[in-house]
């Protein structure tokens, strides 16, 4: 197995996280919180990573409205590691800077990616997987994907389409060739993909050799390939990337990259994983009453079920005949809805006053 220290990592930290307002804001979004009293999320991931990636070979990109947390947060790593993105370009633009960060340290390395969001409560089975789709980057010219085994129907994730079985004697997991990526799809193509057997969620986790998703981005992503190149030739690489990121064409890496490459193999995660896209989410991890309620603070409830109650305080709260509500209280806003609107509340962010954003 090659040397770890051939290795890298990744760290997507930009996202805005409008669904968990009004505790997440645009300095400090969902991945810089510690919803779960665990540390926060993008601590979490950099900690998932010990062991597969030396700490000095981790990167994280974010934007500069979020950099001083990260900075914070992610103290252990070279001040260098941290890149804040000049502007928003997608998940492609982000990836190719990731890629070109990397080829200027080391033209042969192996990388991991993964979003700093997700939340992975079996970090020992997490780096057996990485460590060993690491290691298959090494020797397979291809793409490498983490995907999750669909539990429900779900008609929020992208999927990814399986064929056959790679048959490689060094690997204890389960790794497929890819036949296809598959977009959001509706309720009953979902329930299709599920009892087909053959599909995995797409998590967003991304595995490569650097001179190998060279290849593949000269061959499909010229614009990305010219800017990975130059940038691994820039004198300045901070000044090359403040003038020539934003001009990247926003593009998510599915369309731009993976959809057309020439190989794609797919691992099925052995691991938990939630993408924790609501408070809806976040309501499973939190302590639960007999009556369905899910609170991080002291609660007291008269007919009151199925509710989900977060503070920043740890206030006593009490609910008396409501139902399916989310109760979220911060210094300085308090969100009511029911839970039915979860996925409304990004919408209402863009009619608050500016200090709460």
């Amino acid at each position: 197995m090659p040397s770890m220290t051939e290795n890298y990592a990744l760290i997507l930290a930009g996202g805005s996280g409008t669904r968990f307002w009004p505790l997440s804001r645009n300095a400090k979004p969902k991945q810089l919180l510690d919803l779960f009293g665990k540390g926060t999320m993008l601590r979490q991931a950099i900690e998932r990573l010990e062991g597969v990636v030396p700490t000095e070979n981790i990167i994280i990109l974010t934007n500069h409205l979020q950099e001083a947390e990260v900075r914070r947060q992610a103290d252990m790593l070279p001040a260098a590691n941290i890149v804040a993105e000049p502007a928003r370009r997608d998940t492609a633009p982000a990836v190719a800077l990731g890629v070109g960060l990397i080829a200027a340290r080391n033209p042969q390395a192996n990388m991991i990616i993964i979003p700093s969001d997700s939340l992975i409560l079996d970090n020992a089975a997490f780096r057996h997987l990485a460590a060993e789709a690491l290691s298959l980057a090494g020797r397979e010219a291809a793409l490498i994907t983490i995907g999750i085994r669909p539990t429900w129907p779900c008609p929020s994730y992208g999927y990814i389409e399986r064929a056959g079985k790679l048959e490689d004697a060094q690997l204890s997991h389960n790794c497929y060739e890819v036949v296809r990526f598959r977009e959001k799809p509706d309720t009953a193509t979902a329930e299709q993909y599920l009892a087909g057997g053959n599909f995995s969620w797409n998590a967003g986790m991304f595995i490569w050799n650097v001179g190998h998703v060279r290849n593949q981005l000269a061959s499909h992503c010229p614009q990305l390939a010219d800017f990975v190149t130059q940038l691994t030739e820039s004198s300045d690489i901070p000044a090359f990337i403040a003038t020539a990121f934003p001009q990247l064409t926003p593009i998510s890496i599915d369309f731009a990259l993976l959809e057309k490459a020439d190989r794609v193999l797919n691992f099925e995660a052995s691991f938990d994983w939630d993408d924790v896209g609501s408070w809806i989410s976040v309501g499973k991890y939190l302590p639960q009453t007999a009556d369905g309620n899910a609170s991080n603070s002291p609660l007291s409830s008269v007919n009151a079920q199925n509710n989900i109650v977060f503070t920043d305080s740890g206030k006593q709260v009490a609910l008396v005949g409501v139902d399916d509500l989310i109760v979220v209280d911060t210094g300085d806003a308090l969100l009511v809805t029911r839970r039915s609107e979860a996925d409304n509340i990004k919408k209402v962010v863009s009619t608050l006053p500016e200090q709460l954003l």
